[in-house]
Protein backbone atom coordinates (compact mmCIF):
# COMPACT_ATOMS: atom_id res chain seq x y z
CA UNK A 1 0.00 0.00 0.00
CA UNK A 2 1.34 3.54 -0.98
CA UNK A 3 0.35 7.02 0.63
CA UNK A 4 1.29 9.97 -0.97
CA UNK A 5 0.83 13.04 1.26
CA UNK A 6 0.50 16.23 -0.44
CA UNK A 7 1.30 18.45 2.36
CA UNK A 8 4.19 16.90 3.06
CA UNK A 9 5.18 16.27 -0.25
CA UNK A 10 5.98 12.12 0.92
CA UNK A 11 5.72 8.54 -0.02
CA UNK A 12 5.53 6.24 2.25
CA UNK A 13 5.24 2.34 0.88
CA UNK A 14 3.73 -0.24 3.52
CA UNK A 15 3.75 -3.94 3.29
CA UNK A 16 1.68 -5.56 6.16
CA UNK A 17 1.04 -2.40 8.07
CA UNK A 18 4.36 -1.75 8.41
CA UNK A 19 6.82 0.95 6.36
CA UNK A 20 9.55 -0.51 4.02
CA UNK A 21 10.55 2.45 1.98
CA UNK A 22 9.92 6.32 2.28
CA UNK A 23 11.05 9.39 -0.54
CA UNK A 24 9.75 12.86 -1.27
CA UNK A 25 7.89 13.60 -4.22
CA UNK A 26 6.99 16.71 -6.07
CA UNK A 27 2.81 16.51 -6.36
CA UNK A 28 0.84 19.23 -8.89
CA UNK A 29 1.39 22.82 -9.19
CA UNK A 30 -1.12 25.71 -8.43
CA UNK A 31 -3.93 24.64 -11.17
CA UNK A 32 -2.59 21.27 -12.03
CA UNK A 33 -3.33 19.74 -8.20
CA UNK A 34 -3.21 15.99 -7.97
CA UNK A 35 -6.16 14.49 -6.83
CA UNK A 36 -6.80 12.88 -3.79
CA UNK A 37 -8.33 9.85 -2.73
CA UNK A 38 -7.92 5.95 -3.19
CA UNK A 39 -6.63 4.94 -6.94
CA UNK A 40 -4.98 1.39 -7.99
CA UNK A 41 -2.31 1.24 -9.78
CA UNK A 42 -3.91 0.67 -13.82
CA UNK A 43 -0.88 0.12 -15.81
CA UNK A 44 2.68 0.03 -15.33
CA UNK A 45 5.62 0.94 -18.28
CA UNK A 46 9.47 0.46 -17.52
CA UNK A 47 9.98 3.92 -20.08
CA UNK A 48 6.92 6.01 -21.38
CA UNK A 49 6.52 9.06 -22.95
CA UNK A 50 3.80 11.63 -22.33
CA UNK A 51 1.35 11.94 -25.09
CA UNK A 52 -0.02 15.01 -23.93
CA UNK A 53 3.03 17.33 -22.46
CA UNK A 54 5.56 17.11 -25.51
CA UNK A 55 6.39 13.57 -25.69
CA UNK A 56 8.31 13.70 -22.21
CA UNK A 57 10.08 10.56 -21.11
CA UNK A 58 8.40 9.19 -17.30
CA UNK A 59 10.91 6.61 -16.63
CA UNK A 60 9.05 4.13 -14.11
CA UNK A 61 5.27 4.77 -15.09
CA UNK A 62 2.79 3.40 -12.84
CA UNK A 63 -0.70 5.03 -14.02
CA UNK A 64 -3.39 5.97 -11.41
CA UNK A 65 -5.98 7.45 -13.91
CA UNK A 66 -6.63 7.36 -17.47
CA UNK A 67 -6.63 10.97 -17.68
CA UNK A 68 -3.28 11.43 -16.93
CA UNK A 69 -2.11 11.14 -12.92
CA UNK A 70 0.59 8.73 -12.76
CA UNK A 71 3.58 7.99 -10.30
CA UNK A 72 7.38 8.20 -11.94
CA UNK A 73 10.55 9.38 -12.26
CA UNK A 74 11.88 13.27 -12.66
CA UNK A 75 12.76 16.05 -11.02
CA UNK A 76 11.76 16.44 -7.44
CA UNK A 77 11.73 19.61 -6.07
CA UNK A 78 10.13 18.76 -2.96
CA UNK A 79 7.35 21.43 -3.36
CA UNK A 80 4.31 20.85 -5.75
CA UNK A 81 6.43 21.30 -9.40
CA UNK A 82 4.28 18.72 -11.76
CA UNK A 83 1.51 18.78 -13.89
CA UNK A 84 -0.19 16.64 -11.74
CA UNK A 85 1.83 14.03 -11.25
CA UNK A 86 3.36 12.76 -8.75
CA UNK A 87 7.15 12.94 -9.71
CA UNK A 88 9.73 10.12 -7.56
CA UNK A 89 13.60 10.00 -7.37
CA UNK A 90 15.00 7.94 -9.82
CA UNK A 91 16.05 5.54 -7.18
CA UNK A 92 12.84 5.70 -5.56
CA UNK A 93 10.77 5.14 -8.69
CA UNK A 94 13.00 1.78 -9.76
CA UNK A 95 12.65 0.30 -6.21
CA UNK A 96 8.70 1.02 -6.43
CA UNK A 97 8.16 -0.34 -9.69
CA UNK A 98 9.41 -3.67 -8.87
CA UNK A 99 7.77 -4.18 -5.34
CA UNK A 100 4.40 -3.07 -6.94
CA UNK A 101 1.44 -4.99 -9.60
CA UNK A 102 -1.22 -3.69 -11.14
CA UNK A 103 -4.05 -3.09 -8.52
CA UNK A 104 -2.13 -2.15 -5.65
CA UNK A 105 -3.55 0.62 -3.91
CA UNK A 106 -2.38 4.25 -3.27
CA UNK A 107 -3.84 6.83 -0.88
CA UNK A 108 -3.77 10.47 -1.96
CA UNK A 109 -4.46 12.61 0.82
CA UNK A 110 -3.96 16.57 1.34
Amino acid sequence: FLVIDLSAQRATLYRNGVVIAASTVSTGSRGRNTPTGVFIILQKEVFHRSRTYDDAPMPYMQRLTWKGVALHAGHVASYPASHGCIRLPRGFAKRLYGVTRLGTPVMIRA
